[in-house]
């Protein structure tokens, strides 16, 4: 890569759908359009009719390591000459207006595409230039279309941002994570066991200091412990720290 920096070690994911950008403008826009693609797992580019040509250095610079991406990237002269080879074609589209077709959502669009790609198919995005987007000719190239819902009153996108949702939803339809963890570092969440040694601890201190002393309120005031403790996943690390707290205290009480 003579005169840039060696970038990640990008390699296609299995087969993927092809992002194909029609008439971009701006080197830079492709690209950012190749970074989100890497974040997403996705790899084929093709670029029809670039306003400046290809390749472009201002690229390399905006795609932050994403740089297989951009050397493998196809240019073809026409939208036709692109998807030749493609078996489904999606175009992304701002309102449809009194036309047939299918439209589904970045999410609905990924799932699809899935499904075409699981059967042996090739299949293909089209995204239009930044200023203008795809125009009725580009459009009607397309079995189906992806539109975005998003904020009706703003739904400026620039190049990349559009290409980053399809990315995402795409590595989505796979992505196994959870959606919620609980990070624990080098610690681990208190036992039961644990927790009831803490407990015992604290309520033996506070019978010592009196805070117990009415009988007819301290169970309750026992549970409403448990509870506050028992909302949440305590950590061992947490109890001992508490478990210090209390027997300072204590020693505190015991001086006084």
């Amino acid at each position: 890569m003579t005169g840039r920096d060696k970038g990640a070690d990008i390699a296609p994911l299995g087969p993927s759908p092809i992002i194909i950008l029609v008439r971009p403008q701006l080197a830079e826009n492709i690209g950012s359009v190749a970074r989100a693609m890497g974040n997403g797992g996705l790899f084929h580019l093709r670029l029809v009719a670039p306003r400046d040509g290809w390749p472009q250095q201002r690229a390399w610079r905006s795609a932050s390591g994403a740089d297989r991406i951009l050397e493998e990237a196809e240019v073809f002269e026409t939208v036709d000459e692109a998807i030749a080879d493609l078996h489904h074609v999606m175009a992304t589209c701002p309102r449809p207006r009194h036309i047939i077709k299918s439209v589904m959502t970045a999410r609905g669009g990924a799932c699809e595409l899935h499904s075409i790609i699981n059967r042996g198919l090739k299949a293909g995005i089209l995204f239009g230039p930044e200023r203008s987007g795809l125009d009725n000719e580009d459009m009607a190239r397309a079995d189906s279309w992806i539109r975005y819902p998003l904020n009706p009153d703003f739904m400026s996108l620039n190049l990349s941002q559009a290409v980053m949702i399809m990315a995402y939803e795409w590595w989505m339809q796979n992505e196994m994570t959870p959606i919620k963890t609980f990070v624990t570092n080098e610690t681990h969440v208190a036992t039961k066991g644990e927790l009831e040694n803490f407990m015992a601890h604290l309520i033996r201190e506070l019978d010592k200091s009196g805070f117990l002393r009415n009988e007819q309120k301290k169970p309750g005031m026992v549970r409403n412990l448990r509870h506050f403790f028992q909302r949440g996943e305590v950590t061992e690390q947490e109890l001992r720290t508490l478990h210090g707290v209390v027997a300072e205290l204590a020693k505190m009480g015991q001086s006084s």
